[in-house]
């Protein structure tokens, strides 16, 4: 069974009304986990965390088909931001689990009023969602690493510098990306 556009609407909206614990906790817990290679302002990662999450939203809702490729393109952007901060790509695929349990425990509780195949209908979406995007994040890291070698002529450098400001670039045409989409409701 599909879920119903009310169902959807109406997790889309638990969703937003947690948002920001959902970014603040996600934040918090890679901050004390994850110790990158180099260092990465918090804000940075705050909106690298809350456009993720913001199309996680858009996914459940009426938008969710137009928001396929966004999602796509944030996601292969995470694990190349995850590659420059020096993690390994099972750290990266990690990290997007750790939202996975957020949502489990913040959203949690929208679903328990539905009907079972409704709240089933949610659970397999969303998962279904985060999977593509784990799969497509191992991508974008594997991509940014082997760029990596061809520019070094298969010699890492000691020192990658993370770019900050193309990052910040990267993230402000996702984020343009996904407005474009949203306008169109």
């Amino acid at each position: 069974m599909r879920a119903s556009h009310p169902t959807l609407l109406t997790v889309g909206r638990a969703m937003a009304d947690h948002r920001d614990a959902v970014i603040l906790e996600w934040t918090d817990w890679l901050g004390h986990r994850v110790a990158s290679a180099e260092p990465i302002r918090r804000t940075t990662m705050e909106r690298e965390l809350r456009l993720i999450y913001n199309i996680m939203i858009e996914s459940v809702g009426p938008m969710r088909r137009s928001v396929n490729d966004v999602w796509h393109h944030a996601c292969e952007h995470y694990g190349r931001f995850g590659a420059a901060r020096g993690l390994a790509a099972g750290e990266v695929v990690e990290e997007i689990q750790y939202l996975r349990g957020l949502l489990i425990r913040r959203i949690g509780p929208a679903l328990t009023p539905l009907r079972q195949r409704q709240a089933m209908a949610i659970i397999l979406r969303l998962n279904t969602i985060l999977d593509k995007g784990i799969a497509v994040a191992v991508v974008g890291y594997t991509d940014a690493l082997v760029a990596t070698l061809f520019t070094q002529n298969g010699v890492p450098a000691p020192d990658s510098a993370l770019d900050q400001a193309d990052i910040e670039k990267q993230l402000e045409q996702i984020e343009a990306e996904l407005a474009a989409v949203v306008k169109h409701r």
